[in-house]
């Protein structure tokens, strides 16, 4: 199978592009430099051109706060430019996979979210990403929309290394535990990603680590496992608080908890545990 991924050098196209070359399939991994999405032209061209099976959309703005002041440029990437790979996915009849977000929801009670929930986002990020679902939706048929959160991976900056990076300067640190996800590494990602762009089993799902923690309780295991291989990071208190205490441009969701029943519905294997996948990737980014 050929597959072009956008968003190759972010932090999961980095480890899908990986996972499908392991797997024997010829990834093509284009940035911004190879396929400019806003642009229809060069998205209906270098597509084209590559002739692939499907399509693995991750490319996107993803700069939560900034989209509050940059309205028109992040609906230019996260729903123009869905909307043009969508297009030319239609007319060549092959299938696609877009990477959303826990954002299209209002984050709103303790349920865990299930795919086919209303959406109603509570920021311009996640109106965006809820806009480009739905490019997807009204032009294909074979299409897969994945919702994930809270990303980790080798490839990129993300909360696991903020956090170390801080503890090597402060023996104290504050993180907010009034926000409920499930932290997910790419690498574990990418694997059920390319399990599902393999099947036609279409439509939309949620893919996280298992498991649901505050980022305060993901913060303290961050260190409590880093400590296991790093003395330096034995002694570091931190202390929960609410999100009022860090105030930012973008509303976040309270409630990221996401259901992944569909997935086991269709016969896929769901990802390890996020506490799991935490220790494999310390032990992975030589920190």
């Amino acid at each position: 199978m050929k597959v072009l991924v956008t968003g190759s050098n972010g932090q999961l196209g980095y480890d899908v592009v990986n996972e499908l070359e392991k797997r024997g399939h010829t990834a093509i991994g284009v940035g911004i430099q190879e396929m400019d999405i806003t642009e229809n032209k060069s998205v209906s061209e270098v597509i084209t051109k590559a002739n692939p099976d499907a399509v693995i959309h991750c490319a996107a703005w993803t700069a939560v706060d900034a989209a509050e002041d940059n309205v028109e440029k992040c609906r230019l990437v996260n729903t123009t430019g869905t909307e043009n790979i969508a297009g030319v996915c239609k007319v060549l009849g092959i299938k696609m996979m877009y990477i959303s977000t826990d954002y299209v929801f209002d984050g709103q009670g303790t349920r865990p979210w299930s795919p086919d929930d209303e959406r109603n986002p509570l920021n311009v990020y996640g109106q965006s990403k809820y806009e480009g679902e739905l490019a997807v939706e009204n032009n294909l048929s074979k299409y897969y929309i994945v919702r994930i959160a809270w990303v980790f991976g080798v490839n990129g900056n993300n909360f696991v290394k903020t956090m170390l990076k801080l503890g090597k300067t402060h023996d104290h640190l504050t993180v907010v535990n009034d926000q409920i996800g499930s932290p997910t590494y790419t690498y574990d990602l990418a694997r059920l990603l390319i399990d599902m762009v393999e099947t036609e089993k279409y439509g939309r799902y949620h893919a996280t680590n298992e498991g649901f923690c505050s980022w305060y309780d993901f913060a303290c295991e961050i260190f409590r496992k880093a400590a296991e291989i790093n003395p330096i990071y034995k002694d570091i208190l931190i202390d929960p608080v609410d999100s009022s205490a860090y105030p930012v441009r973008a509303k976040r969701p309270s409630n990221s908890r996401m259901s992944k029943e569909k997935l086991s519905d269709n016969g896929f294997k769901r990802m390890p545990s996020w506490q799991d996948a935490l220790s494999r990737y310390l032990k992975e980014t030589q920190f």
